[in-house]
């Protein structure tokens, strides 16, 4: 019975530290900082300017969450930037490095049983970005070719369930982040690189010869990307959401997204040009935390 009641004990202390860990509010009131996670290279969604600055669509909307973040904990805060990277981005929520990550995540079922997503903010196409010249405009056109993908990601998986995808046999070729990524197709050591369409529109557009490069074939998966934070945080969660979604309601996330996608954008002043989808729009009209798995149902 003793060792029945310290065992009981124990499963109790550890789910207290559990709590505390998870109140992501308490944690940033009482040390002053915030850490957001930011991308090196995610497109027009999150990127660095050099020299420890961090800008994109993403990152503006977690400066307008903090903004609240400080008026709900009554003090100024430190905002630390933390680039993150497909493989470590999830672990560093999870173990309270990071409080909130502002990049390129997508929404899935797999995820949502580690962390947790804040309403989703942009609705991505997964696509293939090419040479212009390659002569490749479709899944089946990929056979025998390399194919890049950023280590950590879900695209390529997503491709090679595409039902277009069967039988068609290439060779994975893996960038450590999506800049990266990008230079093997654009240095020739693939053929083609696989990923959220924002972000290959964003490397096509600040890379030396955009003309030489085009995103063609099928829309492989229609993914929901969001803002991620700790799971079973609900106090937290309900703050960046009423943020999120008070700048739906308004009309004010168009304008956010306009100046990141549809405006000249630092450090070249080129435009992305991508108007945003009308998966994009409906996700602004109706909020929700959908994981990926939704919106493949017919």
């Amino acid at each position: 019975m003793k060792k029945t009641l310290l065992v009981l004990a124990a499963f109790a202390a550890a789910g207290v530290a559990q709590a505390q860990s998870n109140d992501t509010l308490k944690k940033i009131k009482d040390t002053g900082v915030v850490t957001m996670g930011v991308r090196e290279s995610s497109g027009a969604l999150s990127f660095t300017l050099g020299d420890g600055k961090y800008v994109g669509y993403h990152v503006e909307l977690c400066q307008r969450v903090l903004a609240d973040v400080e008026k709900q904990v009554g003090k100024k805060l430190e905002i630390k930037y933390q680039p993150v990277t497909s493989q470590n981005r999830i672990p560093l929520v999870q173990n309270g490095t990071v409080d909130i990550e502002c990049g390129s995540t997508t929404n899935n079922a797999t995820r949502q049983k580690d962390v947790a997503f804040a309403v989703t903010t942009y609705v991505e196409e997964v696509r293939i970005a090419t040479h212009a010249n390659a002569g490749i405009t479709s899944i089946s056109q990929l056979n025998g070719k390399k194919v890049a993908t950023t280590t950590g990601t879900t695209s390529v998986q997503t491709l090679r369930k595409n039902e277009r995808a069967t039988g068609v046999n290439f060779e994975e070729v893996f960038g450590k982040d999506h800049a990266d990524s990008f230079l093997l197709l654009e240095s020739g050591r693939a053929d083609a690189f696989v990923m959220d369409g924002q972000i290959l529109a964003g490397l096509i557009s600040k890379s030396k010869n955009p003309n030489d490069f085009k995103i063609v074939g099928e829309v492989l998966s229609v993914e929901p990307i969001a803002i991620m934070i700790r799971k079973d945080d609900p106090a937290f969660k309900k703050v960046v959401d009423t943020t999120l979604t008070g700048l739906m309601k308004s009309g004010e996330i168009n304008k956010i997204y306009d100046k990141w996608f549809m405006q000249p954008i630092p450090p070249a002043n080129t435009k992305v040009g991508l108007p945003a989808s009308e998966a994009t729009k409906a996700a602004w009209a109706n909020p929700n935390d959908k994981p990926m798995e939704d919106y493949a149902k017919k």
